[in-house]
C-alpha cells in the first residue's frame, strides 16, 4: 500500500508528460485525479493505522543497492509509517488535491511542467515521511525540494530569481551538511536501516553522537527555519505562485521539524538532551521575532510567510522541552500550520487574483462585496491565533504546559507570542475586511466561487475536527510518542549519572 501511495504520484507525473501541452483541460484531470486517489489512500491509511504500536507498520522493503566497503552495506527502498509519520503523510495526501485545483485559477502558462513537477514533489514529500531507510530518506529529501526551485523560478513573481537562488543556497547548504551526516553515520553503525540507526546511535561515542546530531540539526533548522535561518522564508513564499505557497506551508517546511523529531530526538537522545536549552531558546525568540517581523508587513503575504518563523517556533519550543506532552503538541502543531496558514495563502492568493495587489492599505470594507471570503479569511485567523475550539489551540496549549513542565521561563515567552500574533493578524484583519470602502475597485469585487469555496470547505472541517475532537489525532501517536519519551528518561539518567561520576573523580 505505501508502495503504491508514494510512487502513484509519480506514475501521475509520467501520464502528464504523454498528453500534448494544448489540452490543459486532460493534464489538470489527470493531476487532480491522481492526487484525488492518493489523499483517498492516504485516509484509508490513517483510519487503519493503530497508534498504539509503536512499531512501523505497512512495511514494504524490496532491494535497492549495496554501498562498497567493510560489511557491504545494503540500502533498501524501505517505506513504512509510525506515530511520527502518520498525521504528516495523511496531511500531505490530503492537502494535494486541494494544492492541484487552486492552480487552476492562476497557472495558465506551462501548465503542463507545473502539475509535474507538483506530483513530483507530492512523491517525495510522501518519501520523507514514509521512509525508513536513512539513504532512501536523503534521495526523497532532494527529490521533494528540486520542484520548488521550478516552480518559484518559472511561475513565481516579479523578484522570483532572487527568491530562488536563495532558497536553493540556504536549502543546498543544509543538504550537503546533511549529506555528510549520513555517510559518517550509516558507515558507523554499519547499517542504513533507520530502526537500526536508532539503536546503535547509543552506541557512539558521545562526542559523535553529539557531531551527529549538530549536522542534522543544522539541515533540518535551516530547512523549518530557525534563527538565523529564517530569511529565505519570506522571500520564498512572497515570490512563490499561490499553490506553491501553499504546499510550502503545508508540508514542506514541516520537513524540517519532522526530520528534529525523528533524527535528531529520536536517534541521538542523550545528544538532544544536552542541546535542548540551545533549542527551546531558538524557538521561543524566533517566536516573539517572527510576530514583530509580521507587524512590521504592508504586503499580507509576507506577513503570513513571517508568521510562519513565529509558529513553526511553537513546534521547535514544544518538541525540545522534551516532555511527553510538549512531544504530542508539536506534532499535532506541524499539522495545524499546514491547515491554518495554508488555509490563509489559498485566500490571499484569490484575493490577489482579483486585485493584483497583496497591500494592505489597498483593500478595506471587501466584507461588503465579499462576505464569504471574510469568513474564510476571518476564520482562519481565529484559527491562527489558537481560539479555542478550532486546531491551533489544541497544539499550542499544549506545547506551553509541556514547555512550562520544562521551563516555566521559555513558557512565559512563549505565551508573549500568543499576545502578539493575535495583535498583527487581528489587525491585518481590521484593516483588510472591515471597515469603510476607501478604494472604489473592492466595492465591484467578486465574491469566492464554487471551486474556490470547495477549497476551503475541507480544510475548515478539518481545523474544527482537531479543535472539538482532538483525540483522534492525538491517539494516533501514543506508542511512538511513548517509546520516544522512555528513551529520553533513559538519557537524562545515563547523563545524571556520567555527571555524578565525574564529580566523584573529581
Amino acid at each position: 500500500m505505501l508502495t503504491l501511495l508514494v510512487f502513484l504520484p509519480l506514475v501521475g507525473a509520467l501520464l502528464c508528460l504523454l498528453v500534448p501541452s494544448s489540452n490543459r483541460a486532460l493534464l489538470r484531470m489527470v493531476a487532480l485525479g491522481t492526487s484525488v486517489v492518493v489523499a483517498a489512500m492516504g485516509v484509508v491509511l490513517f483510519a487503519r493505522f493503530d497508534g498504539a504500536s509503536a512499531e512501523a507498520q505497512y512495511v514494504a522493503s524490496a532491494a535497492w543497492f549495496t554501498l562498497p566497503g567493510a560489511g557491504a552495506i545494503p540500502i533498501r527502498m524501505l517505506l513504512g509509517v509510525d506515530g511520527l509519520s502518520i498525521l504528516m503523510a495523511a496531511l500531505t495526501a490530503v492537502l494535494m488535491p486541494i494544492v492541484i485545483l487552486s492552480s487552476w485559477g492562476h497557472i495558465g502558462e506551462r501548465v503542463k511542467e507545473f502539475l509535474v513537477w507538483m506530483l513530483v514533489m507530492e512523491t517525495g514529500m510522501l518519501g520523507v515521511f514514509l521512509a525508513l531507510d536513512l539513504v532512501l530518506f536523503y534521495f526523497f529529501w532532494e527529490v521533494s525540494l528540486v520542484p520548488l526551485y521550478f516552480i518559484v523560478g518559472i511561475w513565481g513573481g516579479e523578484k522570483r530569481l532572487y527568491a530562488t537562488v536563495k532558497f536553493f543556497l540556504y536549502t543546498l547548504a543544509g543538504s550537503l551538511v546533511m549529506l555528510v551526516g549520513v555517510i559518517w553515520l550509516v558507515y558507523a553503525a554499519g547499517t542504513a536501516d533507520i530502526a537500526a540507526l536508532t539503536a546503535r546511535a547509543s552506541a557512539l561515542p558521545s562526542e559523535t553522537q553529539g557531531l551527529l546530531f549538530g549536522a542534522f540539526a543544522l539541515a533540518f533548522a535551516i530547512k523549518v527555519p530557525l534563527l538565523p535561518f529564517h530569511t529565505w522564508l519570506a522571500d520564498a513564499h512572497t515570490e512563490a505562485p499561490t499553490s506553491g505557497s501553499v504546499v510550502l506551508a503545508g508540508v514542506l517546511l514541516k520537513m524540517g521539524t519532522y526530520g528534529l523529531l525523528r533524527f535528531g530526538i529520536g536517534m541521538f537522545p542523550t545528544a538532544a538532551v544536552a542541546w535542548a536549552p540551545l533549542f527551546m531558546g531558538l524557538g521561543a525568540v524566533g517566536i516573539v521575532y517572527g510576530a514583530l517581523l509580521a507587524m512590521a508587513q504592508n504586503d499580507v503575504k509576507r506577513l503570513i510567510a513571517c508568521s510562519s518563523v513565529s509558529h513553526l517556533g511553537y513546534v521547535v519550543l514544544g518538541m525540545f522541552a522534551l516532555t511527553q506532552v510538549g512531544l504530542r503538541g508539536s506534532v499535532i502543531q506541524m499539522v495545524n500550520h499546514g491547515l491554518s496558514t495554508g488555509l490563509l495563502f489559498l485566500l490571499i492568493g484569490m484575493i490577489y487574483e482579483r486585485r493584483h495587489t497583496r497591500a494592505i492599505d489597498q483593500f478595506g470594507g471587501i466584507a461588503q462585496s465579499m462576505p464569504v471570503f471574510a469568513f474564510f479569511f476571518v476564520f482562519a485567523v481565529l484559527s491562527s491565533v489558537a481560539l479555542p475550539g478550532l486546531n491551533g489551540f489544541v497544539g499550542e496549549y499544549m506545547i506551553l504546559l509541556g514547555t512550562f513542565q520544562a521551563s516555566p521561563f521559555w513558557a512565559s515567552i512563549g505565551v508573549l507570542g500568543v499576545i502578539l500574533g493575535a495583535v498583527y493578524l487581528l489587525s491585518a484583519t481590521r484593516r483588510l475586511i472591515f471597515g469603510p470602502i476607501v478604494h472604489a475597485a473592492n466595492a465591484k469585487l467578486a465574491d469566492l466561487n464554487a471551486r474556490e469555496i470547495g477549497l476551503c470547505v475541507p480544510v475548515v472541517v478539518l481545523c474544527v475536527w482537531i479543535g472539538v475532537a482532538p483525540n483522534l489525532f492525538l491517539g494516533k501517536l501514543d506508542g511512538s510518542i511513548d517509546a520516544l519519551a522512555e528513551r529520553l528518561d533513559d538519557a537524562r539518567v545515563a547523563a545524571a549519572e556520567a555527571q555524578a561520576d565525574e564529580v566523584a573523580a573529581r
